[in-house]
């Protein structure tokens, strides 16, 4: 019986990594990465050797099955996506599904993730918090989820690229100017940087930027 590994993987400092991580990926004898190409940034960086194999979101469904395939060969398979945790707002999830059908073990190797890491700066009291990840692009879906997740008591966490940042902020000031918010970008990279303040403050700070860089986890206070 062979394993496939789930790790996690730096979500930009790449010293955040755990010891089990770099050992686990050191000791497999293939990595299945989201991308290749990022991938061997990581490896490179640790002096990884191995052979890699593509499985992303679009090729996921199809690749699946070769990688149980190797694991009835007797391969035992890491899998790591571009940064973070795999699954979580990540390609893995179908992966998973049909190792789960085999006799193979899956391990957890648990790690850095933007979610955590902006939770545990946030300061925000609750018991519970919503972890929604990228919201529909199409700006109606978007715009009645948002209205469903601020009538909530609990807080959510959400993701936005740099090219629809202003967009969704702008939609959230419009249903609740006064929502407190916490915005991480490029959380653990050298330009990481924390905004926070009501939603219109924070459309304020982002919408007068003369250009607007990185990857955004948003954290939304619950409806008091």
């Amino acid at each position: 019986m062979s394993t496939l590994y789930m790790v996690a993987t730096p979500i930009g400092n790449l010293e955040d990594i755990t010891y089990r991580a770099v050992e686990t990926l050191k000791k497999v004898d293939i990595i299945a990465c989201e991308d290749t190409r990022q991938s061997m940034k990581l490896l490179n960086h640790y002096g990884i050797k191995k052979h890699l194999i593509s499985v992303r979101a679009r090729n996921e469904k199809t690749s699946a099955p070769g990688v149980v395939k190797l694991l009835d060969e007797g391969k035992d398979i890491a899998y790591i996506s571009d940064a973070g945790t795999p699954v979580l707002s990540d390609p893995g999830s179908i992966l998973v599904r049909e190792v789960r059908g085999t006799d193979h073990s899956i391990v957890p190797i648990p790690g850095p993730n933007a979610f955590g890491a902006l939770v545990s700066v946030s300061g925000f009291v609750g018991k519970a918090i919503t972890f929604e990840g990228f919201l529909a692009q199409k700006s109606g879906k978007r715009k009645k989820r948002l209205e469903e997740l601020l009538e909530r008591e609990e807080g959510f966490i959400i993701y936005e690229s740099p090219y629809r940042i202003v967009k969704l902020l702008t939609t959230i000031a419009e249903i609740n100017p006064e929502r407190h918010l916490l915005i991480g970008r490029e959380i653990t990279k050298s330009f990481e940087e924390f905004i926070q303040g009501s939603a219109k403050e924070v459309l304020e700070n982002m919408s007068t930027r003369a250009t607007i860089k990185g990857e955004f986890a948003i954290l939304v206070a619950g409806k008091e």
